[in-house]
């Protein structure tokens, strides 16, 4: 299991980090060598780290509690969305509006402002604005609905933000730490680990290095989600099994007739 990991990771260039001359010295604990200019980050610190995480979301997810997936970059944004959506978890992939977190109930507000948008276009209300009307509403929607859309399902602050390059979503780091949130972060050599909670050493700027990572953070939310179902099956069991006694123990009116 674990040698299939570090040959996953390699084959998606995880260990690949920037050019020595951008780095953190920060980083240095989680750096191998370098060759060619280039940064090679030490596979070992970058499998630690993603068994660290994937344990701590699987145990924040079988509490019932929400984890945020974030990412805007380019690179990151089609693989966020995708594995967010697979394990049912909120994510941010377009832009991170500021007060996200720290201005909660504002951002929610907003979500009602989304759901009548969509009221009016999906039926014949539109048709009674004017076509200059109609324009700014679908161009207010559009708006809208790119950067709320993934939060839409947040009925609640979450427990634990995951993020593809901190230096990028500095903002969602800054409210997160405010608020006590825990923090996963894919962090390449230019980031300062000191800011994350759980960092996962690796390429935060390769596609295919951003998908596995945040196809494992999905794997361990549907984890997290199944330990759920298995503990409500085992409670449904186990009352079943109690009150199974209970009825055998009524006593049966006929046999006492005919003892008396």
């Amino acid at each position: 299991m674990a040698n299939a990991l570090v040959q996953d990771l390699i084959d998606a260039g995880v260990h690949f980090g920037h050019r020595a001359s951008r780095w953190n010295p920060k980083m240095s604990p989680y750096i191998y060598g370098r060759k060619n200019q280039i940064h090679i980050m030490d596979i070992r610190e970058t499998v630690r780290g993603l068994l660290r995480a994937k344990k701590y979301v699987s145990q924040v997810a079988s509490g019932g509690s929400l984890v945020l997936f974030v990412g805007t970059k380019r690179q990151a944004s089609a693989a966020v969305q995708r594995e967010a959506e697979r394990c049912g978890m909120p994510y941010v992939s377009e832009r991170w509006l500021g007060g996200a977190l720290t201005n909660f109930r504002t951002i929610r507000s907003r979500m009602g402002r989304l759901e009548e948008l969509e009221e009016i276009r999906g039926g014949d209300k539109i048709e009674g604005y004017s076509k200059k009307a109609q324009s700014s509403l679908n161009r207010e929607f559009r708006k809208i609905h790119r950067n709320l859309n993934g939060i839409r399902t947040m009925n609640r602050k979450p427990e634990c933000l995951i993020i593809v390059d901190p230096n990028k979503e500095k903002n969602a780091v800054l409210e997160a730490k405010k608020l006590g949130i825990t923090t996963v972060s894919l962090i390449d050599t230019n980031c300062n680990p000191d800011l994350i909670d759980l960092p996962i050493p690796g390429n935060d700027d390769g596609i295919r290095s951003i998908e596995l990572i945040m196809s494992h953070m999905a794997d361990a939310v549907l984890a997290g989600r199944k330990a759920i179902v298995a503990k409500n099956e085992g409670k449904e069991s186990g009352a079943k099994a109690d009150a199974a006694p209970k009825a055998d123990a009524v006593p049966d009116k006929d046999a006492e007739e005919t003892a008396v």
